[in-house]
Formats: C-alpha cells, structure tokens, sequence
C-alpha cells in the first residue's frame, strides 16, 4: 500500500510553479504575435509532431466528422447539450433589470452579451467532445455573436461533432501556448476576440495569465483535482470510483480524500488499489495516485477549515449529513452531494459547467457560466423629482472633493 501525501506536502505539489516555464511560454507568445500564421505552422510541427495544410477546419470537415461518430455518440452529445443549455439558461433569469427605487429614481442593470470569444478545447491525443460543448453552449446561450474555438491538431471526430452541435462559427487545428497567443493577438487566419475561456496544461494556463493584458480569460483552469469527504457511513468502492476516475485525467490529477473514520481510510486505499490494478489507463492512474493525500478529522469544522484551504475544482461529500458540511464551505468550484452523485455527472451530463478553477483558484474565481460572456451597464434615469432627492448628497460630496462642476450640473438642473 502506498504512502499517501500529508495536507501540507499535497498543497506544495499541487502548485504549479509558473516562473520555470515562463520565459519559454513568452517566446512562444511573441513569436506568433510578430509572425502570425508562420508561426502557427511552424510552432505545430514543432510541438504536435504534426504538419498540418491549413489552420482553419472547415465547415464541410465539421459535418463530416458529425457523419463519422457513431449514432450513439452523436444521440448522447445532443442529450447533454441540451442539459448544459438548460442550466445556462437559468442564470440568465433575473440578470438584466429596471425599476423605479425611489419616486422619480429608476435603476437597473442591462447584460449584453460579448462579440466575439475564444474557446480552448484540448486535444491531440485525446478527445474532450465534452468540454467543447461545456464553453461553446454558455457563450450561445449568452448571445455571443462569434465564437472562435482552437482545439490541437488531428482533432478527434467527437471534438469536431460536438463544436457542429454546439454551432460554434469557427474551428482552428492548432493548440497549445500558440492557441492562446492566435486567439488574444490575432493572426491572418484568426481575427482576435475579446475573452478566452477553457482549460489546458500549465503552459495553456500560464499563456493566458500572461496575456491578460490583451484580452479577457476565464481563470486558471489547468490540471484537476477533487476532494473526497467520506464517513463510516461511506461505501468504500463509491469513493475508490471517484478518485480513480479523476486519476485516469492524466498523471498530474490531484486527489485528496477527508475522513472522519481510520477504519474507512483503510478500507478506501484497499479497494484504489484493487481498482487501479484492473482499469484500462492504469499506468496514468498509478502515476496519479502517487499524488493523493489524506487526512483524518474531529468534526465538521475541521474538515470545512481543510477543504476552504485546498479551495478544491471538484468536492464530493459522502456523508451522512452532508447539508450540514455544504453550509460551512466557501471555497469549492462544483459540489457533488450524496453517494449517488459521481463528479463524472457533472463532467458529461447534469448541466453545470465542468470548466472550473484548480489549483486553489476556487477560493477567488466560480466556475465557467453565462457571465463569463456578458458584460453588464448600469442603468440610471433620474426626473427632476428624483434629482431633488438626491441633489443635496451629491453637491455635499462634490463640494468635499473640490470638484464643484459636479455640483454645478446638479444646481443648474435645479434653477440654483
């Protein structure tokens, strides 16, 4: 059995350190800034291994990879793109509105969506149909006009399926640092947009970090985690099954497991060990494996203080009372309560966005939603009833400030 990590030594290796790749990261950035689509050709058979013909996947391509999957594939991501859009229209309720507050005092909020954004969806040897229709579908329901995606060379049938259901407008074969550097500056096949959002490695996370000052992102979404919160009520193989699935992402995932009962850690990393041996990707997963913690708590408030710390991207509770934990937590990207609520629901299926913040990015950002693609103006429209409310606050303050032509425009509004 192996030696799981403490909390302290977990956080540490949680914690990409971005200042190792960032010069490189920088190269890459100005390198297609200055260079464009040169670039972008160059830089794609440098890192993919792979010489491509043109950038841009076609619409025809788009459809013939829609042709290509299966009947079932194709059923399921319509299925779940209905799901995704259903939860996304809901936050729309209630977003923009205008109301009289005082007599003569209107105010409101109007959202408008976004012009034109940018969509990560990583790729290469992997396909993640899922995750492009989790940032393509929020930014449609918005009312984004233009939705440009970048997914890495070949492209997968079921990435490119699920951008044509999604109805994303344009599709690029390229990835890495070099998507995102195409997206925030623009190149002659890419035009540039004006927020990038998904997920990808360090050096995708870092990219956008380092291009905040161009262009708009979602949050550092780079490689996954979860926390698992188990009691003697927990069944060992339901939670043994979340940690293996989030170790079969890739060998940097994260898992960490709370418990309030010895006997029950015992018994999970048992049956991990079981599981790990027979699952097909098992060499990623025991690659994984080597960085879960675990920990072992009093009560309630113990493990809340732990999972506020980790500010985990995914928080399984599998208590007897989990309401009671949810209403101590702050910091936690998406929540899965009860034994019968898998993390991979929520990757696939459920509705909610799976592009959430790692690294502890929970504990500032919230998850990929329909905000994400809005801007929002405040709306203020006074009459000269409602201007007299105010008018003797607003030439106080101004006074205060030495900045009389501000009282001035009151005043002379009223016949002062």
């Amino acid at each position: 059995m192996w030696r799981p990590l403490d909390l302290d030594t977990w956080l540490e290796r949680r914690s990409e350190k971005f200042e190792a790749i960032k010069t490189s990261v920088m190269e890459i950035l100005e390198a297609v800034k200055s260079r464009g689509d040169a670039a972008l050709f160059e830089l794609t058979e440098k890192f993919d291994k792979i010489r491509i013909d043109s950038i841009e996947v076609g619409r025809q391509e788009r459809k013939r990879a829609l042709e290509n999957i299966s009947p079932s594939l194709r059923r399921a991501l319509e299925k779940a793109k209905l799901r995704i859009e259903r939860f996304h229209q809901m936050q729309l309720e209630g977003q923009s509105w205008f109301k009289e507050v005082d007599r003569g005092i209107s105010l409101g909020v109007r959202l408008t969506p976004l012009k034109r954004i940018g969509a990560y969806i990583p790729g290469g040897k992997a396909s993640y149909p899922s995750t492009a229709l989790m940032c393509a579908v929020p930014a449609k329901v918005a009312g984004v006009n233009e939705i440009c995606c970048c997914t890495p060379p070949p492209g997968s049938d079921a990435t490119l399926a699920a951008l044509e259901i999604a109805g994303v407008d344009e599709v690029y074969r390229i990835g890495g640092v070099q998507a995102i550097a195409a997206m925030a500056f623009g190149t002659e096949s890419i035009r540039p947009v004006q927020k990038i959002v998904g997920p990808g490695n360090v050096f995708v996370t870092a990219a956008k970090l380092l291009v905040m000052d161009r262009v708009g992102i979602d949050f550092p979404a780079g490689p996954s985690d979860i926390v698992v919160v188990a009691d003697e009520t927990s069944i060992p193989q339901f939670i043994a099954a979340d940690i293996i699935a989030q170790a079969e992402h890739d060998a940097n995932a994260m898992s960490f497991l709370i418990s309030f009962n010895n006997e029950l850690l015992v018994s999970v990393q048992r049956t991990i060990l079981e599981m790990a041996q027979r699952a097909e990707r098992r060499s990623v997963i025991q690659s994984s494996l080597k960085n879960m913690g675990v920990v072992l708590v009093r009560d309630v408030e113990e493990a809340a203080s732990i999972i506020d710390r980790i500010a985990p991207e995914h928080l399984s509770i599998q208590t007897r009372n989990p309401e009671a934990l949810v209403k101590l937590i702050h910091n936690a990207g998406s929540i899965f309560i009860g034994p019968y609520s898998p993390v991979a629901c929520g990757d696939y299926a459920s509705g909610p966005n799976h592009v959430l913040p790692t690294i502890g990015y929970a504990a500032i950002y919230s998850g990929l939603d329909v905000r994400h693609f809005c801007k929002a103006s405040f709306i203020q429209a006074l009459s000269r009833e409602g201007l007299s409310l105010v008018a003797d606050i607003v030439e106080e303050l101004a006074k205060a400030e030495g900045l009389y032509a501000h009282a001035d425009s009151v005043k002379i509004r009223l016949g002062r």
